[in-house]
Parts: structure tokens; C-alpha cells; sequence
């Protein structure tokens, strides 16, 4: 069978607001609830710590509050410059409690050295201390840490659900090590392509059963503006047009039905199994109007929003 003609299914999620400069911080809920009422199956976040974007645990937990049904996904929560493993597993078991277990954890080490420098953090060791904080964690949510009054709130069995994120062997082993499976870049399909197959081949060296859950990003807008904003929102993340970022996350960004159907296409073809949608504006139709684009592109609500490869668009 041709490459073209195979039959891939993709969940469809969409990001907070949170990350982009000059929101409203009472529009989550809002966006929270739109979201869940129009089927998309999650709602996602970024991190970082010298940028204006809202702390994604306490938008999230906003988030939660809102909505009853709508999965909650960090992409990625950046643990190396969080330099307590214990209060970010207590704080995630809580997040997860919350929502009544609707969190997957995607974790990463974090990539602005800015961020790690704010934070006290050391500038070399990073896969290291991921690694301890890893463990930490999980004998956290497992009851092992404790103290005279007992453990810190634990997530029920197998929960929070855990992704990893990273672009090199290290990374893919990580995530075979620890998680259900890998948080993929943003953007670039020679980095997602080399990055699945890096995870798949060490899933199988961990002896791990099945295959792991993959899941990436893509930033979107709508309306007869939107390739603009694309432009000014990805130059402001990443400091500029000239940025060696720009090109790479720019080239990969949705702003009409042909590059949603080709992007959803080649990523669901690819393995990806989740996608998060980041928006690059905070104006709540944003909501509906991918909702739209993505019915017109041939995604359905199945409950929630999926995708599939060969369906007309």
C-alpha cells in the first residue's frame, strides 16, 4: 500500500492562552470551557520562566475547574529549573486529583539557558538531575516519600500520566525508561521522524510492550489576519525574525485549510497520536473557528475530536 493510502487516527487538542503576551488572565476559563463544549480532546500548555506566559500548573488548575470532561496536558512542564522534585510531584498529584485524574504530565529538562541561570540552576548536568528528579517523582506519587504525618496527596494507580520530552538517544531512553512514551518538537518532520524512530527502537531495547504514545504541537491562528500573527506571535517567542528558531517553527504553523489538512495528514502518517494546537491569539473565537477549519479539513468528533488520514477534506 502506498504511503498516502494507509489509515492513521490522530486525538486533536488545543492550547491555553496562557503563552500569549498581553492575555487576559480571566479568558482561561472561558477558553477552558469552549474547548470541552466543541469536542477537542485536550487542553495544553507551555512552559517557560522569563516570558510572559502564566504559570501552566495554576492555568491548568484554572482550567480544570472549568471543565469536567477535557483531557490536561503539559507540553512540555520544564523540570530542570524546578529544583524541588518532591513540590512538583506534590503539585502535579494535585493538579491531577483536581481534575479527578484527567493529567498527562510532559515533562522536559528545558532548553532557554536564561531560565536556568533565573533559576540557580547549574549550566552543565541537566540529563542528570532530570533523571534523579524522575525518580523522585515517581516514589513520590508512589507513597515512598513521607514523613511523620505521612505521604504529600497521591494520584490514584499509574497516574499522573507521564510523557518525556528530548531530541537526542538520552532523551528517547528517558522517556522508554520512565514514561508512556514522547513529547516531540514543535516543529521540523526530519526531527520527528528521527525522533520516533529513536523512541520506538529503545521502547523495544527497555523491553516495553506495545509502542509509546507520541505527541507534539503546532502553533495556529485564524481569520483573514493570520499569517501575520503567526509571524509576529513565533518572532516574539523566539526573540526575533532572525532567530535560528523563526524559520524552523514558522515554516510548520497552520494558518488555512491547506496547511491544517497537509500538517494533520503528515503528522497522524507520521505516528503521532496527539497533537496540541497553540494559538497565537487570545480572542476566545479563535475557539471556533478552528473548530471549524478542522470539520472542514475532515476531522470529526468522535466524542472528542480525532483525525483521520484518507477521510475528505
Amino acid at each position: 500500500m502506498h504511503p498516502a493510502e494507509r489509515t492513521a487516527r490522530m486525538r486533536i487538542g488545543i492550547g491555553l492562552p496562557n503563552a500569549v503576551p498581553g492575555r487576559p488572565a480571566q479568558g482561561i476559563a472561558p477558553w477552558a470551557r469552549e474547548s470541552e463544549d466543541l469536542g477537542f480532546h485536550s487542553l495544553g500548555s507551555i512552559d517557560r520562566l522569563l516570558y510572559d506566559v502564566l504559570d501552566p500548573l495554576v492555568a491548568l488548575a484554572a482550567a480544570a475547574a472549568a471543565t469536567e470532561r477535557v483531557r490536561l496536558v503539559t507540553n512540555v512542564l520544564n523540570v530542570g529549573w524546578r529544583n524541588n522534585a518532591v513540590l512538583l510531584a506534590k503539585q502535579l498529584a494535585s493538579l491531577d486529583l483536581l481534575s479527578g485524574g484527567r493529567l498527562t504530565a510532559g515533562l522536559g529538562i528545558g532548553g532557554w539557558p536564561q531560565d536556568f541561570a533565573a533559576g540557580g540552576v547549574p549550566a552543565k548536568g541537566h540529563g542528570r538531575l532530570f533523571d534523579d528528579a524522575l525518580l523522585t517523582m515517581r516514589r513520590t506519587w508512589n507513597g515512598e516519600v513521607t514523613g511523620l504525618a505521612g505521604p504529600p496527596p497521591l494520584p490514584g494507580p499509574g497516574r499522573p500520566g507521564l510523557l518525556v520530552g528530548g531530541m537526542v538517544r538520552a532523551g528517547w531512553a528517558r522517556a522508554a525508561r520512565f514514561a508512556e512514551g514522547w513529547v516531540a518538537p514543535g516543529a521540523g518532520r526530519a526531527l520527528l521522524l528521527d525522533g520516533i524512530r529513536g523512541v520506538t527502537e529503545e521502547w523495544a531495547a527497555a523491553g516495553r510492550s506495545g509502542r509509546p504514545r507520541i505527541l507534539t504541537s503546532r502553533y495556529f491562528c485564524c481569520g483573514p489576519d493570520a499569517a501575520n500573527a503567526l509571524s509576529d506571535h513565533v518572532a516574539h517567542y523566539y526573540g526575533s525574525k532572525d532567530s535560528e528558531y523563526y524559520a524552523t517553527f514558522r515554516a510548520d504553523c497552520l494558518d488555512s485549510d491547506e496547511r491544517l489538512h497537509a500538517e494533520l495528514t503528515a503528522l497522524a502518517l507520521a505516528g503521532v497520536d496527539d497533537v496540541l494546537l497553540l494559538p497565537c491569539s487570545a480572542t476566545l473565537d479563535q475557539v471556533g473557528l478552528l473548530a471549524e477549519a478542522l470539520e472542514r479539513v475532515g476531522a470529526r468528533r468522535d466524542p472528542d475530536f480525532v483525525f483521520e488520514t484518507g477521510r475528505a477534506g
